[in-house]
C-alpha cells in the first residue's frame, strides 16, 4: 500500500498539473477548452476542481508529513471538491453578474472599469460566501476524518470541534484579504472560461501555503 502511495500519489498531482498546462499552452487544446467550459460549465467545474483541488491537498501533505500519505477517505474528497467546484463556478457567475449589474445601474461606482468591476467581484464574495464555503469545508474534513477514525460523530459535535479561534484568527482575518482577495482579483480579470480554472488551480496553490502553518 505504501508503494502505492509513493508511486501513484506523486504521479497524480504532478501529472494533472501537467496536463492541465499542456492544454491550456497547446493552441488546439485550448480551443476546445474553451468550447467545453462554455458549452457544459458545471461539469467542467466540476471535473477543474476535482482534479486540480485534490492534487493540492495531496502535495500540501506530502510538504506537511514529509511523505507521499493518502488523505483520509480520498475518493470521497475528490468527488467534494466536485461539487463544491459546482457551487464555486455558480457563485462566481452569480457575483460577476450582479457587480456587473450594480456598476451599470449605477449602484456601485466605477462603471465600465474592469479593474473595479473584479476587485468589487472579489472583495464581496469572500467576505460573504467565503467564510461560509470555507467553514462548510473544514467541517467536511472533520467528518471525513472522523468516518476514517470510526469515530461515528454527530454534525453538532463536528461543528463544535472546528477551531473557531484558528479559523477566525488565521483563515479568516487573514488568508481572506492577503491571499484571496488579490487573487480572486486576478481572476475575475481574465476571461470567463478560464476563472474556474484559476480558482481551481489557487486551490493548490493555497494547499501549498497551509502546509508550512501547523
Amino acid at each position: 500500500m505504501k508503494k502505492c502511495s509513493k508511486i501513484f500519489l506523486p504521479l497524480y498531482s504532478f501529472g494533472i498539473i501537467a496536463i492541465f498546462a499542456v492544454i491550456l499552452i497547446v493552441p488546439q487544446s485550448r480551443e476546445l477548452f474553451k468550447t467545453l467550459s462554455a458549452d457544459h460549465t458545471y461539469i467542467m467545474g466540476f471535473i477543474k476542481f476535482a482534479l486540480l483541488a485534490t492534487s493540492g491537498e495531496l502535495i500540501g501533505v506530502r510538504i506537511k508529513q514529509k511523505a507521499w500519505i493518502p488523505p483520509a477517505k480520498l475518493f470521497l474528497r475528490f468527488i467534494i471538491w466536485g461539487v463544491i467546484g459546482v457551487w464555486i463556478t455558480f457563485m462566481m457567475k452569480l457575483f460577476s453578474l450582479g457587480v456587473s449589474g450594480m456598476m451599470d445601474v449605477g449602484l456601485l461606482p466605477g462603471k465600465g472599469s474592469i479593474f473595479l468591476s473584479a476587485l468589487y467581484t472579489s472583495v464581496i464574495m469572500n467576505t460573504s460566501f467565503g467564510p461560509v464555503f470555507m467553514f462548510l469545508h473544514k467541517c467536511s474534513d472533520l467528518c471525513l476524518e472522523s468516518m476514517a477514525k470510526r469515530e461515528h460523530k454527530s454534525i453538532m459535535e463536528i461543528i463544535k470541534s472546528v477551531d473557531l479561534k484558528g479559523f477566525f484568527g488565521f483563515t479568516i482575518a487573514k488568508t481572506v484579504p492577503i491571499f484571496w482577495i488579490p487573487a480572486h482579483t486576478i481572476t475575475f480579470l481574465l476571461p470567463s472560461e478560464y476563472q474556474v480554472i484559476m480558482a481551481a488551480a489557487l486551490s493548490v496553490v493555497l494547499g501549498v501555503i497551509l502546509s508550512f502553518k501547523k
